[in-house]
């Protein structure tokens, strides 16, 4: 019996983030073999947080796995399954999507040859299992193919590369079923050590949890390294983020949530715009932007911002009454786009939310991001890794094409 087996996959970013992308038909059927297969990929668990033996890159945001299969949505071309893989201890977690590599989906599926758009522009209708809702994916192609080369920078990426457009169609109650999951615009939190906290709790595209920056002794401008090194601080977020994710119905108990649900709300702290210095040493002054956002990601501090947690972030900024709205500059009209500061740059959406009767409504929230497909072929799988979790007659489907 050979040490490796192969399983056919490529490698691609999407955003911010960078994942690696399978086949629904190259995989065994059981989730637990899904798992295994996935944490030996991308080197996990690893104590260093390098994921050295794998494809990861020791952050959330460069540990992910993307399943793609035949659509099961009458409304879609193609299924989108996202996992997040854990770093430093073993887990993979589906109870979220990933905005960033929602970017890389359609480039994948007409490389892939999976659908075939005639013209100069593809449009992938995406059915992201993990929520159960439907994205619009619209690039250029050159040749048949998604276009790579382009003149759209995006906060975070290097250089300029082909636009991908993303339509976020109806995206309120993610998971939860409900945009305001407590039906309060704000909640207070007892968090030990710190008493009560005010925070607004909001489920669109992803739920995420809303923080004051002042309440945690923070101005909003901070990066990553220096939120990273105050362990205080990540505690305190991480207490928040757990009993808000019982509060929106997600866990039974906070232990429950430092758990099973690392991944899903995430826990953001929000401030005024005002001027910083970017991650790149570039200087964004304070009318560039309308609303300053620190995002938590798996336990660490965002070096931009999930794609999915940003429109959670515009959508919140729409809403009156939220703590979002309260930090935001006040849009000149309804119509206008949200520009959201965080530690890379400015990320520009368009959110369109409606008040009627009531209640808040979530049409649709419009992001950009770019995609490169970088290396295809095959990945070794060690049987060492997932003897556990998979037979020897599983992986030998996926060997080869």
């Amino acid at each position: 019996m050979p040490q490796q087996f192969r399983v056919p996959a490529v490698y691609m970013r999407g955003g911010t983030s960078r994942g690696v992308f399978f086949h629904s038909r190259d995989l065994p059927d059981s989730r637990e073999a899904w798992d295994a297969i996935f944490m030996a990929v991308l080197g996990t668990p690893d104590p260093y947080q390098r994921q050295l033996n794998g494809l990861g890159g020791g952050i959330s945001s460069l540990s992910k796995a993307v399943v793609i299969g035949p659509p099961t949505h009458p409304e879609a071309d193609v299924d989108y399954t996202f996992a997040q893989v854990a770093v430093e201890s073993p887990g993979v977690f589906y109870t979220s999507m990933c905005g960033n590599l929602t970017g890389a989906v359609g480039p994948f599926a007409v490389d892939e040859g999976l659908l075939r758009p005639a013209g100069n522009e593809a449009l992938v209708r995406i059915h992201n299992t993990n929520t159960k809702k439907i994205i619009w994916a619209r690039f250029p192609l050159v040749d048949g193919e998604a276009a790579v080369d382009g003149d759209f920078a995006l906060a975070g990426v290097a250089g300029t590369h082909a636009r991908v457009r993303l339509e976020f169609r109806n995206p309120a109650g993610a998971i939860t079923g409900k945009l305001l999951p407590t039906g309060n615009l704000v909640d207070r939190i007892d968090v030990p050590g710190l008493g009560a906290v005010e925070a607004s709790l909001v489920d669109s595209t992803n739920p995420c949890v809303f923080v004051r920056a002042s309440a945690l002794g923070l101005n909003g401008t901070e990066l990553p390294d220096a939120i990273e090194a105050d362990r205080t601080l990540l505690e305190r977020l991480a207490a928040i983020r757990n009993r808000a994710g019982v509060m929106m119905g997600i866990g039974k108990t906070p232990e429950e949530m430092a758990k099973a649900y690392r991944a899903t709300p995430l826990v953001a702290v929000v401030a005024e715009p005002g001027p910083y210095t970017t991650l790149s040493g570039e200087a964004i002054p304070a009318e560039a932007g309308d609303v300053q956002v620190r995002m938590i990601s798996m336990g660490r501090p965002h070096r931009a911002l999930p794609a999915s947690g940003t429109m959670c972030a515009a959508v919140a900024s729409r809403i009156e009454g939220t703590l979002v709205h309260a930090v935001s500059r006040r849009p000149a009209s309804p119509e206008d786009d949200v520009r959201v500061m965080h530690p890379s740059g400015v990320s520009t959406l368009a959110a369109t939310v409606r008040r009627a009767g009531g209640r808040w409504d979530v049409e649709q929230v419009v992001t950009y991001r770019s995609a490169r497909r970088i290396m295809e072929g095959a990945v070794l799988v060690p049987y060492s890794l997932v003897k556990a979790a998979i037979s020897l007659p599983e992986p030998r489907r996926a060997q080869g094409r």
